[in-house]
């Protein structure tokens, strides 16, 4: 009767847990905002998507800098850098069709899934799969995210469980001194 109502009492705990994890979707005209810790300065940068058959449009708005981040259909299926570009070069920056944007590629998000690491920037990122004591939420609820580690460094990244757009929502201990964190959502 003890292992009934403990196991009763388990599921329920989990369900409550399961209900306050959500995974964010991207659709046209979503609002990414968030907060960067650019070498020592905090800022708040929004990104404003476009999507269409050819490229992602991040509308970049930072400080009054605004910028379109273009990157191409071949980058978010298959590129293998992230670019840091903080949108004061040019009104219009299409991205290498190796880079991506505040996400990684989608096949670097299933080559994740299946073999528990992937490369970016040359740089071997493994799954962390212990228990995460420093999640990202947003209004309460946590994102579901994948939580990797840099082999070459401590830079750690999270990942939003999205096999389409493979958000970084939140990323610390950068060595280049760029750390943000998704902090709100709008569609």
């Amino acid at each position: 009767m003890k292992n009934s109502i403990l196991t009763i009492v388990l599921c329920f705990l989990f369900q409550m847990v399961a209900a306050q994890s959500f995974i964010p979707t991207i659709k046209n005209n979503t609002a990414l905002h968030y907060v960067c810790k650019l070498h020592g300065q905090t800022r708040t940068l929004t990104l404003t998507t476009k999507i269409n058959n050819d490229n992602l449009v991040l509308d970049l708005d930072t400080r009054g800098v605004k910028s379109n981040i273009i990157i191409a259909q071949e980058g978010l299926k298959n590129g293998n850098a992230l670019s840091f570009n903080q949108g004061e070069t040019s009104d219009v920056i299409v991205l290498k069709p190796t880079e991506t944007f505040f996400m990684i590629s989608q096949s670097a998000y299933q080559e994740l899934l299946k073999n528990n690491k992937f490369i970016y920037n040359n740089t071997t990122y493994v799954l962390d799969d212990k228990v995460d004591g420093n999640p990202v939420a947003i209004d309460g609820k946590t994102i579901n995210a994948l939580h990797v580690v840099a082999q070459i460094d401590e830079t750690e990244m999270w990942i939003v469980k999205n096999p389409d757009f493979p958000l970084i929502c939140k990323m610390t201990k950068n060595p280049l001194g760029i750390n943000f964190t998704l902090v709100k959502i709008v569609d």
